[in-house]
């Protein structure tokens, strides 16, 4: 994480969040229910130095060997990373945050002068290791597998949630 000092004026400078996901969403309610929570995010995120909120596909490997797979679609994902960004992947093996605590961590990474925060979402046979290596976390939604669609919208949702906090309305948690 290191790199130069901020300076203050980077301090209040727009994040970027970004949802990279290996997989395309055909139309229909999943698809629906994370525009919304998207806009909804966006809208709430603008008072809180969110600028922009993008979910972006990319396809799924045709190669027939796993790891050849892993390594299609880690490079895809890789490419959608902005220099200075802070990665995210999400995994069943990661760590369980609060909602509280996802709040930090993304105000966190806003007052260091991160100009992104990317959510990386794997494909069917998860993620290459390369990837991993570079997160500054990885995120789980429990221990169980997820399906793609449903992990976009869970994380869209949080994402929703963490600026509400962040945006000081009131959290039924607190």
């Amino acid at each position: 994480m290191g790199g130069r000092p901020v300076t203050p004026d980077e301090l209040t400078l727009p994040v970027r969040l970004i949802i990279a996901a290996v997989g395309r969403l055909k139309r229909g309610a999943e698809r629906d229910l994370i525009e919304r929570f998207r806009e909804r995010t966006e809208a709430t995120g603008r008072s809180v130095g969110v600028r922009k909120v993008e979910v972006i596909e990319v396809g799924e490997s045709p190669a027939r060997d796993t790891e050849r797979r892993r390594t299609e679609e880690a490079i895809a994902l890789n490419q959608l990373i902005p220099d200075r960004a802070v990665a995210v992947l999400l995994d069943e093996r990661g760590e369980s945050l609060t909602s509280a605590a996802f709040a930090a961590s993304l105000q966190r990474w806003r007052d260091e002068g991160r100009p992104a925060a990317v959510f990386i979402i794997g494909g069917a046979d998860g993620l290459a290791p390369a990837l991993r290596d570079q997160a500054a976390l990885t995120l789980a939604f429990g221990a169980m597998t997820w399906p793609h669609q449903l992990a976009r919208i869970m994380l869209l949702e949080q994402l929703y949630r963490a600026v509400t906090i962040l945006a000081g309305h009131p959290y039924h948690r607190s």
